[in-house]
């Protein structure tokens, strides 16, 4: 019999079922910005303020840069690790559509903004100091870091860093405004819930086979890498909410989402913020319910958020349908 070079991928024979039913998952899920009419939000957006307008447009501006990176970077770095050929499949899946995250945020600049407005969103962008750290720092462990160090970067930018960006939307979307641009959020943030619960769920099986020293020793770095990135954060959101007079509130929600990132990875919480101390108009928006969308006339999202608990094995399936 003539030796295999190339190993075929077999889904029927799965060595880790959280692999099959995540793929199942993200495929059920699939969407596109180009079925979202966002044109149905110009009234609200010209309602806006001026500074209103600029918040938001380097709010997304951000989101961008952090998709760019997850998309070009994360998920290409996280491949060299996998422990399955499923989970290299799950991990393709998962870089299109950190690429569609990026896509559909250009779709609401094309929609809303002014093409002068549009380069000043990425000029903003591409030099905004706390912005760059922050994807410096994330970057610089897909590099360099251990496999389950870029893990915890992979969840900490999706669990935490986007919670920035993602709060914005949220906002309005609880005072009955911009209704379609925050449905492509809620689409991503429901991405988003399963991409920071999978990657969490591997890094557990990791962290698992570590020894005791090991393991303290990974947790240390862990802690201090969240109170650099939240440090950081800080000054980013003071930057972008301060004239808004939303700075606290912000920093509250960031609070809330750095303790699900640490419970993704199986870790206690660091902060006192519950989902009780988060702005209950954005908590609102966040909430599972359906539009009035179809994917006929308008895209429909009626759907279920991951919930992002510290999981065991047998119950990674807490809120994520089988």
């Amino acid at each position: 019999m003539a030796e295999t070079y190339y190993a075929a991928i077999n889904w029927n024979e799965i060595e880790d079922i959280i692999d099959k039913s995540t793929w199942e998952k993200l495929t059920e899920q699939f969407w596109l910005d180009t079925r979202i009419p966002l044109s149905n939000d110009l009234d609200d957006w010209r309602g806006l303020s001026e500074l209103e307008k600029q918040t938001v447009g380097h709010v997304f501006g951000g989101l961008t840069l952090l998709d760019t990176v997850q998309s070009e970077s994360g998920m290409e770095q996280l491949r060299k690790d996998v422990r399955t050929p499923h989970e290299e499949a799950v991990l393709n899946n998962i870089q299109f559509m950190e690429s569609v995250h990026a896509k559909s945020y250009s779709s609401i600049f094309s929609t809303l903004n002014t093409k002068a407005e549009i380069e000043e969103i990425f000029e903003w962008t591409n030099t905004n100091p706390y912005l760059q750290k922050k994807a410096e720092r994330i970057n610089e462990i897909y590099k360099n870091g251990s496999a389950l160090e870029k893990k915890v970067a992979s969840v900490f930018l999706e669990t935490f860093l986007f919670y920035s960006g993602f709060y914005t939307p949220l906002y309005y979307l609880g005072n009955n405004k911009l209704a379609n641009v925050a449905e492509i959020i809620k689409l991503i943030i429901r991405d988003e819930s399963v991409h920071g619960t999978y990657i969490g769920y591997k890094f557990q099986l990791g962290f698992n086979e570590l020894t005791e020293e090991e393991q303290q020793k990974l947790r240390d770095w862990m802690y201090d890498l969240l109170y650099e990135l939240y440090e950081n954060e800080e000054r980013y959101t003071e930057e972008l909410y301060d004239a808004l007079g939303w700075t606290e509130e912000v920093k509250t929600f960031l609070r809330y989402n750095a303790n699900k990132a640490l419970m993704n990875l199986g870790q206690d919480p660091l902060f006192p913020d519950t989902a009780n101390d988060v702005n209950p108009i954005v908590m609102n928006g966040i909430s599972t319910g359906t539009s009035n969308h179809d994917f006929f006339s308008q895209v429909g999202n009626g759907y279920l958020l991951g919930t992002v608990e510290a999981m065991q094995d047998e119950d990674y399936f807490i809120g994520m349908d089988e």
